[in-house]
């Protein structure tokens, strides 16, 4: 029988208007400074002055380090350990999607172990804990605010390093769907499909157990219930309510079990193009996944349950067939593009997509290993 270790941050506030609640939550960490990490979108549109005036009616004290870009650079991550230590901050607070989440992450851990984030590319190779992290997300896609993951491109290689590191889990997670309600529909769709695509990729790796897929599954239906309508109406706070859950739940479930080649790929034309990631998962989860179906059709059967269909009767092969063409429809309702192509991605780079694919931490986590044609022949598919 196998061990599993099982990874959540301590404390996690979710549902409507809980921002306000947080306070007291902060105040029990004892601590003195806090660097709010954020980008600087969030500071102009307001979202963020949310959470400054929670901790300015508070006392809480804090610095602003706003640079953060939408895939955030090595550079984005050392001048916030400067800035920090500049003002002597002794905790982190994140508010925004993955970008600001996973800046955070690698701060606190350069911040407590030194060197240059490149360091601690791979998995559990920092030997400290990070900084204390409050993290507040404002978008219901990459789970980063409760998982050990996080990715960092490398601007010079042009690639995202991803790094999965138990030191680097938040110490409160803070999920309000009521700062979501303004994102845009295509923020909303591709956090969305981002957010499918973990709990898909959770499920039909070898690491997932009875635990991770549990949690899985109840979000594989949730999104499937409330993507489209938070897509068409931002302001149904009960839809975004039901996504904050289903990110919730799938964020654990891929942070125990493991994802696999969908994100091995993403990856890589994040870090080639600058292309937004929930984007590239959304495009490659159905033709990765018809893939993964030859080799553990049986996984698909619960998949298909959650995603509407009557299994009763119907083989393996036709419930991985009913996801896969789910997983399309659902990408086309919420106007996911369906060509690379469209995006700039070129032919001439598919050699060195597929080969940094195939070193990604996330690969070994797919049911089959493909060979560096295979992966190329995947790419092409949406090409």
């Amino acid at each position: 029988m196998s061990t599993h270790v099982y990874y959540v941050p301590s404390i996690n506030i979710m549902g409507k208007g809980c921002l306000k609640d947080i306070a007291p939550y902060i105040q029990e960490l004892k601590l003195n400074k806090a660097l709010v990490v954020t980008d600087k979108f969030l500071m102009k549109s307001g979202i963020a002055g949310r959470l400054l005036a929670v901790l300015d009616e508070a006392g809480i004290q804090y610095v602003i380090y706003d640079e953060v870009k939408p895939n955030p650079t090595c550079k984005n991550v050392h001048d916030g350990v400067d800035f920090l230590k500049q003002h002597e901050c002794d905790y982190l607070i994140s508010i925004g999607g993955g970008s600001p989440q996973d800046t955070a992450k690698a701060i606190g851990i350069v911040a407590t172990n030194g060197g240059h984030i490149a360091d601690y590319e791979g998995v559990h190779i920092s030997k400290n804990k990070s900084l204390p992290i409050v993290a507040v997300n404002t978008t219901a896609g990459t789970s980063s605010e409760v998982t050990i993951n996080y990715v960092i491109t490398d601007e010079e290689r042009k690639i995202k390093m991803v790094m999965v590191d138990k030191n680097s889990i938040a110490t409160l997670s803070v999920n309000d769907p009521e700062l979501m309600v303004d994102k845009p529909a295509a923020l909303t769709a591709a956090t969305g499909m981002d957010a499918l695509t973990h709990a898909i990729e959770a499920l039909v790796t070898p690491g997932a157990y009875p635990v991770t897929d549990a949690t899985a599954l109840a979000a594989v239906e949730l999104i499937f219930a409330n993507l489209a309508r938070t897509v068409t109406n931002g302001h149904d706070i009960e839809a975004r309510e039901q996504m904050v859950y289903a990110i919730f739940l799938g964020g654990l479930a891929f942070n125990n079990a493991g994802l696999g080649y969908v994100h091995a790929m993403a990856h890589q034309l994040g870090g080639v193009y600058d292309l937004p990631h929930g984007v590239c998962n959304a495009m490659l989860l159905p033709y990765v996944e018809e893939e993964n179906a030859k080799h553990v059709p049986e996984k698909f059967r619960a998949i298909a349950r959650a995603a509407g269909m009557h299994t009763e009767g119907r083989s393996d092969k036709e419930c991985a067939d009913y996801v896969i063409e789910a997983i399309k429809a659902l990408s086309k309702e919420v106007g996911i593009p369906a060509k690379l192509s469209e995006l700039g991605v070129a032919e001439v780079d598919l050699d060195l997509l597929a080969e940094n694919a195939m070193k990604d931490a996330c690969a070994p986590g797919n049911p089959f290993i493909p060979t560096k044609d295979e992966v190329i022949a995947l790419f092409r598919r949406i090409l």
